[in-house]
């Protein structure tokens, strides 16, 4: 009995060292496919897709919103009418101060009509003058306050995002609609600040959107003019062509051929 348990002991003990100094073979497919990932981040850079022109439109007065024609996504052109407000006091201080600006006018004509008789003095006149100036300025503020009271589009676009509703009043300041133009878009780029060297505005690129998965020919607009310390990279900025189907905030791979 006691010889066997030594002999299961000692079988126990060989059988484990033979396990432990068995070699673990190399993968070469393992090592291929590190040294692969390695050599395309260094020429790939992570991109985002945003338009050059896009805006919060905000309201400039308070009052009512009467009119909002555009929902989410619909499509508008410049100088088209996107926000309306309630602006029957502003209109009513405007006609009178035009009411008012057309008084002083006469005023001031009959009393320059009166100093050439003589019959009144110069501070008459001088004192009309005045009365006039002030009334046409009043009349200009009422005018740039009516204006404000429709929210025109800066450009051709769509609307992303309604922050606002028919029927409510806001206060001056408020956001009302988020806007873009998806037809000017632009590659925002992060990259190594070890290829500022390599890199150059007018120099080629392929963009792959994730969204889409169809490469894209894009160019270097230009570079940014601070490298982030901490992450040791720098803003890239590319043009591309016009392409249907690309929206703002689509993201991709850029890779750079000429850096290999």
């Amino acid at each position: 009995m006691r010889r066997v348990r030594v002999w299961v002991i000692g079988l126990t003990f060989v059988t484990c060292t033979a396990q432990a100094q068995t070699p673990v073979p190399d993968d070469p497919l393992l090592d291929s496919s590190v040294g692969s990932s390695s050599s395309a981040a260094s020429t790939e850079a992570r991109g985002v897709l945003r338009a050059r022109d896009q805006a919060m439109l905000a309201s400039e007065l308070s009052g009512r919103i009467v009119e909002l024609p555009f929902s989410e996504g619909e499509s508008f052109k410049k100088g088209d009418t996107l926000a309306r407000f309630d602006c029957s006091a502003y209109q009513a201080q405007l006609n009178a101060a035009q009411a008012a600006s057309r008084g002083a006018s006469e005023e001031l004509a009959h009393n320059r009509q009166l100093a050439a008789l003589n019959s009144v003095g110069r501070f008459e006149v001088a004192r009309a003058e005045a009365r006039l100036s002030e009334t046409q300025a009043q009349s200009q503020v009422y005018q740039v306050q009516v204006k404000r009271c429709s929210v025109v589009a800066p450009f051709d676009g769509q609307v992303v995002e309604r922050k606002v509703q028919r029927y409510e009043s806001v206060a001056a300041g408020a956001p009302l609609l988020d806007v873009v133009d998806n037809r000017t878009l632009e590659i925002h780029l992060l990259v190594p600040s070890r290829w500022m060297g390599k890199l150059k505005p007018g120099q080629t690129f392929s963009f792959v959107p994730d969204e889409t998965g169809r490469p894209l020919d894009a160019t270097v607009k230009r570079l940014g003019a601070r490298i982030d310390e901490g992450s040791q990279t720098l803003l890239l900025v590319a043009t591309l062509p016009s392409a249907s189907g690309l929206l703002a905030g689509m993201s991709g791979t850029a890779r750079f051929a000429e850096l290999k």
